[in-house]
């Protein structure tokens, strides 16, 4: 027993050392690694000034107050609200206000997705 977590301690050793000796092996400066980084943070930054901000989860409470299950409504409409950016008025109807991306989501079942 003490044999075998000494040895997968050690493969395991073996795979971060070779990881990391890949990494510094890339050619990368220290400032150019930091140069990507900012430049990765200000697109990242750009995508969420253009996408708009929604209160998902207040939003999707509203929407499922008045469902026969609304635990599994919540989660539903989280993640609809997550992926298109929009939650209908109302707790029922209405899914066509948000667009295509709300009313052509599906389960694995072929049912509509987004309540």
């Amino acid at each position: 027993m003490a044999v075998r977590k000494f040895l997968l301690l050690l493969l395991l050793g073996v795979f971060v050392f070779l990881c990391l000796s890949q990494v510094s092996s890339n050619g990368y400066e220290e400032e150019g690694m930091k140069e990507m980084e900012y430049d990765e943070k200000m697109m990242r930054g750009a995508n969420r000034r253009l996408m708009q901000y929604i209160d998902c989860g207040g939003q999707c409470r509203r929407r499922c107050g008045a469902h026969s299950r609304p635990n599994r409504c919540i989660r539903a409409c989280g993640t609809c609200c997550r992926r298109c950016r929009c939650v209908p008025p109302g707790t029922s109807g209405n899914r066509e206000m948000c667009g295509t991306c709300y009313t052509s989501m599906t389960t694995h079942g072929n049912r509509t997705k987004c309540p």
